[in-house]
């Protein structure tokens, strides 16, 4: 280690502003998000539980999706909202890289798991005399298991290989992110970034490219059957290319962007899509696309009214 090398400890995060007024309606911004956030996907994994006959493959992968965006908003939006009345917004080295690990883990088994969503529907509407027997529970366990452990070799244990020395502790953005933290680093970064574009491709492009071969299959299969059916078959499906355009074009903006816009804040505020609006409207966008959802969110209301 060099003699005038300082071993930094806690980081801190620059946020939005130091306006109080901005500040203060970004909290109530920011609060209403998280609780929208967390109750609508609490109701949905409650719902897939307590309802037997949403007891399916299509409806425990978004169980697990519901699961992953508790985990997303609840790693990030509590210590953002301290933060937005704080004077100083720190965070310890520790708490830091922990959370990016668990951003990244979350991150690519969303990726995967919209992969396997889409297969769940590509075998539903192409191939439906095989379903039950290629997307038994078994098989759904052991696709979910799968997911994680992919997300964890391909996206967080490249980065525990590759520590980073930061040669200062102020970062421009609101969490700790991969990106930001990297400009932090004492050493050239350019193999870092050609090695983040790598795992991108694998974690972004690839997932995305199986899933719009699934649907090009779907729209295919769908083009042979009568209209009525078509219909009823695709409105499964709409909801979860959704939530894919939505996920994928904003985590692909950042990551696939130039590299000089990772220390502005246009990188800082694409983040809020995909880390914090994202989650929140995943439960809506399936609960007003989806009639079974919504016919047991009908049931319930009926059973508390009694």
């Amino acid at each position: 280690m060099k003699q005038n090398e300082t071993i930094f400890t806690e980081i801190i995060l620059v946020g939005f502003t130091t306006d109080p007024k901005i500040n203060a309606a970004l909290f109530v911004l920011f609060f209403i998000v998280y609780i929208v956030t967390f109750t609508g996907n609490v109701l949905i994994i409650i719902l897939i539980i307590i309802n037997a006959h949403l007891h399916k493959p299509m409806y425990f992968f978004l169980c697990v999706l519901s699961i992953l965006d508790l985990c997303y908003s609840t790693t990030v939006l509590p210590k953002l909202l301290s933060d937005l009345f704080s004077t100083k917004r720190i965070i310890s080295l520790f708490s830091c890289t922990t959370q990016i690990y668990v951003i990244l883990l979350v991150e690519g088994s969303e990726c995967q798991l919209l992969v396997v969503m889409a297969y769940d529907r590509y075998i539903a509407i192409c191939r439906p005399l095989h379903y039950p027997i290629l997307m038994r529970w078994g098989n759904c366990y052991k696709l979910v298991a799968l997911v994680f452990i992919l997300s964890f070799m391909l996206c967080t244990v490249p980065s525990l290989m590759s520590p980073i020395t930061i040669c200062s502790n102020q970062m421009n953005h609101f969490m700790c992110e991969l990106l930001a933290f990297l400009k932090l680093s004492c050493e050239d970064i350019s193999s870092s970034e050609m090695q983040i574009f790598s795992f991108s491709f694998i974690t972004l492009l690839l997932p995305l490219l199986l899933i719009l071969l699934s649907y090009a299959s779907i729209l295919f299969a769908l083009l042979k059957i009568r209209s009525a059916r078509r219909s009823k078959a695709f409105s499964t499906c709409t909801s979860h290319l959704s939530v894919v355009a939505l996920y994928f074009g904003t985590a692909m903006l950042m990551y696939f962007g130039p590299s000089s816009m990772y220390s502005t804040d246009q990188e800082k505020y694409s983040s809020i899509f995909y880390v914090i609006i994202s989650p929140m409207l995943n439960p809506l966008i399936y609960t007003l696309n989806n009639k079974e959802v919504k016919d047991a969110i009908q049931k319930v209301q009926a059973k508390i009214t009694q």
